[in-house]
């Protein structure tokens, strides 16, 4: 058998495995279409907040008022106390407190200062930051005018005043991800692991299926197989990626800076690498139900070792240099610099230099491992 008919076997081995076509085209698609979901607004707004105002004064209701205006916070009503509140919280109508104190307007008059208390549903990071950040907004502002109110009070000209509380002024201007929202965050970087992970449990099923069962892949060299076996995945993979990277860019308005030539130099090694490594990797498996169980929990901390959601500084030095052994990892880091943060080319290229060096290694590892079951096959 030639090398472009074993090519075609494998094609074929591909496309008619139900379970790879449920991994691969269901895999894609389901994760293009429901993990942007619910990020679709962006921002996380009107977020529901519930007031203990303890003081019931004319400054109390100003600051609710205030808070209400907030673009991130709604008031959906008062608690006459904070246990009260926090059943508001429980029961899923409100997901933030506000608790003003007794004597609030008191303090300010007498020029004592007063602490406003808040608290929110952690459990969901997005709303708790939305709370947090448009409720503490609220609060500086408010401090900010009754400083200039003091200040006028006391004789002061209102241009000084005015300078004295502003002295500076911020004028923040997002450079990679203009609407700070959180698909434009961290979808590009899913998209890719999404790649990476589906790859591999294609092939791990194509090899765990195989390796116990007599087939056109036990009369062909270790070699020829496994370099036939990558192209086959590559092939699939160049649509899979086009898909993502084109139309699902385009579809969710994600960010695209970077130059087409230089996306498909660094999407090259990389889904080469990737086809590789799960090549190496299903000499491993003998169950097909493997890979997919495997895969899947591995998904996440790989994510996570990227450096993009979590800080490598908290991450064990150890995990990070583990992780630099998975293709998913350069070709992450690398396409997000690329595409999101307009990196110019010398930037990645230790990202693209270490995804061909992988490439080597798992396509060493990989003819070994057919050559190894082969060996066994024939043995038994």
């Amino acid at each position: 058998m030639s090398y472009w008919q074993l090519y075609r076997q494998e094609l074929q081995a591909i496309l008619a495995d139900k379970a790879i076509l449920v991994t691969l085209f269901g895999g894609i698609v389901f994760y293009a279409f429901m993990y942007p979901l619910p990020y679709l607004h962006e921002v996380a707004t009107e977020q529901a907040v519930v007031v203990v105002d303890n003081d019931s004064s004319s400054a109390s209701r100003q600051i609710i008022r205030h808070a209400d205006a907030s673009p991130k916070v709604e008031i959906v009503g008062q608690a006459a106390s904070l246990s009260e509140a926090e059943q508001w919280i429980t029961d899923g109508r409100a997901h933030g407190v506000m608790v003003i104190p007794e004597g609030f307007r008191r303090n300010l008059l007498l020029a004592h200062g007063s602490t406003l208390a808040y608290g929110g549903d952690a459990n969901f990071f997005l709303v708790y930051s939305a709370i947090a950040e448009g409720l503490i907004t609220v609060d500086l502002d408010s401090a900010k005018r009754l400083q200039v109110l003091g200040m006028l009070a006391r004789g002061e000209n209102p241009k000084k005043a005015e300078l004295t509380v502003n002295a500076i002024k911020l004028n923040s201007v997002p450079a990679f991800n203009p609407s700070l929202g959180y698909m434009s965050y961290i979808v590009p970087a899913v998209m890719v692991l999404v790649l990476h992970q589906t790859l591999l449990i294609g092939s791990g099923i194509l090899g765990a299926g195989q390796w116990r069962h007599a087939g056109y892949w036990q009369t062909q060299k270790p070699l020829t197989l496994v370099l036939s076996r990558v192209m086959a995945f590559f092939t699939l993979y160049l649509i899979f990626a086009s898909f993502y990277l084109g139309y699902c860019h385009y579809h969710y308005r994600l960010t695209v800076q970077g130059h087409l030539h230089e996306v498909m130099l660094m999407m090259l090694p990389f889904l080469l690498a990737s086809s590789a490594f799960g090549i190496a990797v299903s000499c491993l498996y003998l169950r097909r139900d493997m890979p997919t169980q495997i895969v899947l929990l591995i998904s996440m901390p790989i994510l996570f070792a990227s450096g993009l959601i979590w800080p490598l500084e908290l991450i064990p030095q150890a995990i990070v240099w583990l992780s630099q052994l998975i293709p998913a990892t350069p070709g992450i880091v690398g396409m997000v610099k690329l595409n999101q943060m307009a990196a110019p080319w010398h930037s990645v290229f230790y990202e693209w230099l270490q995804l061909w060096l992988l490439l080597v290694v798992y396509l060493l590892i990989a003819v070994k491992g057919v050559s190894y079951r082969q060996k066994q096959f024939s043995e038994h």
